[in-house]
């Protein structure tokens, strides 16, 4: 347990998205001013609150457009509890590295399982695609997971884009949505399988995260592997 415990600690983060140095200084600012009675289990919850409203604002969207107020509220209250949870710890040097890790990766789980389920159930993108989008996040998060433990590098983000980045995207489709009547009507149809695949705005835009993620996916399993191979290399028979 011990030696667990000091890989955890000796785990490299890798965080190079194009918003990292803006978000870690207000992530300090706002850590160094939380009360004393929040710490990070109770942040972590609050990310837990930000993603059971971003589901509630999508599944009301049926009902209204303007519903994706709710979601948005939710991103930004994502944002805050999933964000400063680990700051405030190093803040305050309450580190729990084994602990973090099994809490902080488990409820990462269970968020995304709700947002990309959410939007599924909106009028505005399709329950397979978004089902798709869940797999693949989900998939890189795990070999995220196996590097730490491995490697000792935890990457936050790929190809300059990390969470943060993709809220803010999803935000901007939100907005899109409500005030962009017109770019809310389109729809493009394609044959799929001897039928009509019917496409809106959100499922391109959710069909062009899910092109992106599975080329990273493929390339960093490539890189991963490659670099396994040669520190733990075939045996030579006899």
């Amino acid at each position: 347990m011990m030696e667990e415990n000091q890989k955890k600690e000796q785990s490299v983060r890798i965080q190079t998205s194009l918003l990292n140095g803006l978000e870690k200084k207000a992530l300090v600012w706002l850590a160094e001013r939380q009360p004393k009675w929040a710490d990070s289990d109770m942040l972590t919850f609050v990310g837990s609150i930000g993603a059971v409203v971003i589901a509630l604002g999508f599944a009301l969207s049926n009902i209204s457009v303007h519903f994706l107020w709710l979601t948005i509220a939710g991103f930004v209250i994502n944002w805050y509890g999933d964000s400063l949870d680990g700051t405030l710890a190093r803040v305050r040097k309450q580190q729990r590295p084994v602990y973090g890790f099994y809490i902080d990766h488990t409820v990462d789980a269970i968020n995304e399982a709700f947002m990309f389920l959410g939007a599924g159930m909106s009028p505005f993108m399709r329950f397979d695609i978004a089902c798709v989008l869940l797999v693949v996040y989900l998939m890189l998060t795990l070999n995220v997971s196996m590097n730490a433990h491995l490697k000792g590098e935890f990457r936050l983000t790929y190809a300059k884009l990390g969470p943060t980045e993709f809220r803010l995207i999803c935000i901007i489709a939100c907005l899109i949505l409500m005030f962009a009547p017109g770019l809310r009507k389109i729809v493009i149809e394609m044959p799929w399988f001897g039928g009509v695949l019917s496409l809106g705005l959100l499922d391109i835009i959710g069909m062009v995260i899910l092109l992106a993620l599975v080329v990273i996916y493929l390339v960093t399993i490539i890189q991963d592997a490659r670099y396994y191979a040669k520190i733990d290399p075939k045996h030579k028979n006899g």
